[in-house]
């Protein structure tokens, strides 16, 4: 059916709209979600919304009222921290196993992603999706399935793409992949493992500064 996977990709788009305005602190905890004036919004019907929001209900980011719909849950400094946490130490494990691994052609598309980065960070240009993809693929040498699964679900509580109003974080950002890849090249689990530490601990930090710069948690939480 043409259209049909299209559709089936809606609550998902949706879903990942709203959480991203949550995680930048543009939707607060307990702001009330209106389905109709999000689907309005968003230019779809109120269906893949609803689908969206039970969606995120499941992932701890809104709850079900009673007579009052979906709300947004808090979220706190501290959730910040521990999702950072968590991720820094299963991004370390997978950076270890594909240090191990890695072939010179999977080295040699990171070495490529790493120099369009670097390039980019000297330009003054955005390399979200160049590290994205240098994830993605560092993740793929490793060959852990289920492992990345863990990690892809704990990066739901970092948004996806910030680093335009996160003074720092693109310098940082190039010299930690540096790092990785040195760590990579010279096939060192232990180098590949703490470099990757690193980097997600440092993006956590970063991003609590901006989030609570920016009047997050204004109310001491």
């Amino acid at each position: 059916m043409p259209g049909a996977g299209r559709r089936a990709q809606l609550p998902e788009e949706v879903a990942a709209w709203i959480r991203e305005r949550i995680l930048t602190g543009r939707l607060r905890g307990g702001a009330h979600l209106h389905l109709e004036r999000l689907a309005d919004e968003l230019g779809v019907s109120v269906t893949p919304v609803r689908e969206a929001l039970l969606a995120l209900r499941g992932e701890g980011f809104v709850e079900l009222q009673p007579r009052r719909g979906f709300t947004v849950v808090p979220l706190t400094r501290r959730d910040v921290e521990d999702t950072h946490r968590l991720q820094a130490t299963l991004a370390g494990e997978l950076a270890a196993r594909a240090a191990r691994d890695i072939g010179p052609q999977q080295l040699a598309r990171l070495e490529a992603l790493y120099a369009e980065m670097e390039s980019a960070g000297r330009c003054g240009g955005e390399i979200d999706e160049l590290a994205l993809l240098f994830h993605h693929e560092l993740n793929s040498v490793a060959d852990s399935g289920k492992l990345a699964w863990f990690l892809g679900i704990a990066l739901r509580y970092t948004p996806r793409r910030f680093t335009s109003g996160v003074p720092g974080w693109r310098d940082m950002a190039v010299a930690d992949h540096r790092e990785i890849l040195v760590a990579l090249r010279n096939h060192d689990p232990y180098g590949a493992r703490a470099a990757m530490h690193k980097h997600v601990t440092h993006t956590g930090r970063l991003l609590t500064h901006h989030l609570e710069q920016s009047g997050m948690w204004a109310g001491g939480d």
